[in-house]
């Protein structure tokens, strides 16, 4: 691969619902360029872009890859996003080093959720896209309605949509495209070029004009140029569509057939010629020594990079892959960690496409490259020089609210449980794990089930660590409400010493902190030598649990009274009777199970609300309030954690995967007796069972 430099370069995210064909437009782009010889096929997974073996297992795109496609002296980057809402991370990761989006709609579904959700994250960025209408030759492809909804789509959200390819013939005839700017057709993939057919020429008219109108509007010198003529040069009109599309004011749409590599050279050609270089892209800032400094697309500025993915491999290892947003760098450098304060040798510098790595001797200001092998860094790092230290901030992701507690396999997983974690989480944005203190259970977080399976699969294959997983307990808590007295002798008298030891409590309620001991002892019953063993064993049983097996907090402890013996009292006997007294007098304090409740933000098309609302009231949540958000509703509403735990493929199924959500804690309440009842029975049986073990 020859090299590029900063003009020559474009990054283009492409994106959209599941299964508009993203990747075989890609395999279109490669055999259309002639940088292969065949046309790859997901179904058997042959394709440059889904060369996991997860993906060959599930025929869907898991992970973000880069395939840089040479056509016309440029060096286009498509990075090959995820389409399935599982992993928005790698969406969101895609987006972030992109400087432009291209957004695939099917032929005959039209706007879908992920086009919504692709369309959503683009605004974030602040990207210049397009829109492609693809897989034009299925038998129920209808490019007109589709226009239309995608009209409609952009209208809404305030831009403008204009057509630059009108379609040659449709469903199985589909076998060209027309191209408004340069008013010329392209037969099949696109190398040969020919005239408009008769029956469009009326339409391509039509579109050409409106196009001019559109260009016009990108700068006061074209329009006025345009009233006075009436129309633009091809040069003019390319410039002034570039003003409109960089600014984000219009949206051009296009057609293809990725599958059959129809329309595949001239939605190049216009990415090259419509989309920006990394100098007109959206302007990036990083955090320097005295604030924020704006990067500049050139190999003379302080060098400044953002790893946004990494891969592990237990055969090619590590590899890291970075956009460059200012400076240059060479393959062997030193660069500078900013985030981890490490030094890292760029030893292994290369282009990746798929999983073919093409070595780099430099990485021009724009570009996109991988390394492999370093040691410290992560998703998210910044690469910069020491000397003039810049952060590149990582983008906001969405909380992982996807629970499941995992646990080894086996004993020897058990060792490597906590390391194989990390270093899925290190390489994926969206997934969290941590453990729970509570329940003393390991949790993984992520975005759905799809997702969490995937990562399962990762740790078996790649780190060869089998984990098997359950539904999380709720970090329930025991409390009391109210006095209580009593006391216990523990006596034992057989053979040999004996033990000895008497106590009388009295707890209550203690709202000023978790936990309170102290003692009201008068006159010689009791030495006060054995309060520490008292309180040892209280503190213990409230912290397996006195009922339920769940922490206990907010209690005081007042020891009265009790009874001692010069031969046969030790602190073991006095820990024994504090125990049991302690219990018997949380039997008798009115015993409750507080749960945890959580502030749950839902987001949801105005149209969902009734049906969400009616959901949340069965999950016994108390809905706080509304608000409108962008033709969304907004459901404010208390639910008890226990309620959540399936919530993210509910509400997906409620609003056909529109809804989303996030939650945080927000306090603890009572449980309701019909409910806490079977949770304290369970532990009673499973102590019993442990006793006769």
């Amino acid at each position: 691969m020859k090299e590029y430099t900063t003009e020559f370069l474009r990054n283009v995210a492409l994106v959209s619902h599941g299964g508009a064909g993203k990747t075989m437009l890609v395999e279109a782009f490669l055999h259309a360029t002639g940088a292969t010889t065949r046309l790859g096929k997901v179904e058997d997974g042959t394709t440059v872009s889904d060369y996991d073996d997860e993906e060959h297992r599930r025929k869907i795109s898991i992970y973000s890859s880069v395939i840089p496609i040479e056509h016309r002296d440029h060096k286009i980057n498509i990075i090959d996003a995820p389409g399935y809402t599982d992993f928005v991370g790698e969406l969101i990761s895609a987006l972030s080093v992109a400087d432009g989006a291209v957004i695939l709609v099917d032929a005959v579904a039209g706007i879908e959720v992920g086009t919504e959700i692709a369309w959503r994250y683009a605004d974030e960025f602040n990207l210049p896209r397009f829109f492609v209408i693809n897989k034009m030759d299925r038998d129920n492809a209808d490019f007109e309605k589709t226009y239309a909804a995608v009209d409609a789509f952009v209208h809404a959200h305030g831009k403008r949509a204009i057509k630059v390819h009108l379609p040659i013939g449709s469903k199985a005839d589909f076998k060209g495209v027309v191209d408004i700017i340069g008013m010329k057709s392209y037969m099949g993939d696109g190398k040969t070029t020919a005239d408009i057919p008769d029956e469009l020429k009326e339409e391509a008219e039509k579109a050409h004009f409106a196009m001019v109108e559109a260009a016009a509007e990108g700068e006061d010198e074209l329009m006025e140029k345009y009233l006075e003529n009436g129309s633009l040069s091809d040069a003019e009109m390319v410039r002034g569509l570039e003003d409109v599309v960089y600014a984000g004011e219009f949206v051009p749409v296009f057609c293809a057939a990725g599958g059959r590599e129809v329309g595949a050279i001239a939605l190049l050609n216009d990415i090259i010629d419509l989309l920006p270089s990394p100098l007109n892209a959206p302007k990036r800032v990083a955090q320097g020594k005295s604030g924020d400094e704006e990067l500049k697309p050139s190999d003379t500025e302080p060098f400044a990079a953002y790893v946004w993915k990494t891969t592990a491999d237990p055969f090619v290892g590590k590899m890291t892959y970075f956009r460059v947003f200012s400076g240059s760098i060479q393959s062997d450098a030193h660069v500078w960690n900013q985030t981890k304060s490490a030094d890292e040798r760029m030893a292994g510098l290369h282009f990746q496409r798929g999983k073919e790595a093409i070595a780099a001797k430099v990485v021009h200001a724009g570009d996109i490259a991988s390394v492999s092998k370093l040691n410290a860094t992560a998703t998210g790092d910044s690469f910069c020089d020491k000397n003039h230290p810049l952060t590149i901030q990582p983008p906001k992701f969405p909380a992982a609210l996807f629970r499941v507690a995992v646990t080894p396999k086996s004993q020897a997983d058990a060792a490597k449980i906590s390391p194989t974690l990390t270093r899925l989480c290190e390489e994926d944005m969206t997934l969290s794990w941590q453990n729970d203190h509570i329940t003393h259970e390991t949790v993984l977080q992520g975005m759905g089930d799809q997702h969490i399976d995937v990562a399962l699969h990762r740790a078996q294959n790649k780190f060869q660590v089998g984990l098997a997983t359950h539904e999380p307990r709720i970090p329930y808590r025991e409390g009391i409400t109210r006095k209580a007295t009593a006391q216990y002798r523990h006596k034992k008298q057989s053979g040999g010493a004996g033990q000895f030891g008497e106590v009388h409590l009295r707890i209550e309620p203690y709202h000023e902190g978790d936990f309170e001991f102290t003692d009201e002892l008068v006159g010689m019953n009791l030495s006060k030598s054995y309060l520490p063993p008292i309180e040892k064993a209280i503190k213990a049983t409230m912290e397996r649990g006195a009922f339920a097996g769940y922490p206990m907090n907010n209690v005081r402890v007042i020891v009265f009274d009790g009874k001692e013996h010069e031969v046969d009292s030790k602190p073991m006997a006095f820990e024994i009777a504090g125990r049991e007294a302690f219990k018997l007098a949380v039997n008798d304090a009115g015993p409750v199970l507080f749960e945890p409740i959580m502030n749950v933000r839902v987001t949801i098309p105005d149209a969902n609300m009734g049906d969400v609302m009616s959901d949340l009231n069965t999950r016994r949540g108390r809905v706080q309030g509304t608000d409108s958000e962008h033709g969304n509703t907004v459901i404010v509403a208390h639910v008890p954690m226990s309620e959540m735990t399936r919530y993210t493929t509910q509400l997906r199924s409620i609003t056909g995967g529109r809804g989303y959500f996030t939650m945080e804690l927000d306090h603890y309440d009572t449980v309701p007796t019909h409910i806490a009842g079977p949770i304290i029975d369970a532990h009673k049986k499973e102590m019993e069972a442990k006793k006769e073990e």
